[in-house]
């Protein structure tokens, strides 16, 4: 989904003007974008927490030459923490995981390794 479709989706369900929707959005993500990159929390209720967290420094290694270390510096990245109604509807969509075959009391038991 994008801005776009958001944008037509809101207008269709409101009767608002799209140009209306999509400066209300634009504004919406830009205040969001704006908070984070100060470093500040934003916590929208039902939704989810948006932060920035700082990752450590570490050591990489080159896929083309794994002999040589690469250091990769600490850096800060936004971090998304969905909320308890997203999560819940999110792990709906997990696929359901056929049963493992039981054993019978009557099936051999499986060869020892």
């Amino acid at each position: 989904m994008t801005k776009r479709d958001i944008v037509m989706r809101i207008s269709n369900e409101t009767g608002l003007v799209q140009q209306q929707v999509l400066d209300v959005v634009q504004k919406t993500l830009d205040c969001i974008a704006g908070a984070v990159s100060k470093g500040k929390k934003v916590e929208l209720r039902n939704f989810g927490v948006f932060e920035v967290k700082i990752r450590k420094a570490r050591v990489g290694r080159n896929p083309n030459s794994p002999e040589t270390d690469v250091p990769i510096p600490q850096r800060a990245v936004v971090k998304f923490k969905p909320g308890k109604e997203m999560r819940e509807a999110v792990l709906k969509l997990t696929p359901k995981m056929p049963p493992p075959p039981s054993l019978s009391p009557t099936a051999p038991p499986p060869p020892a390794p």
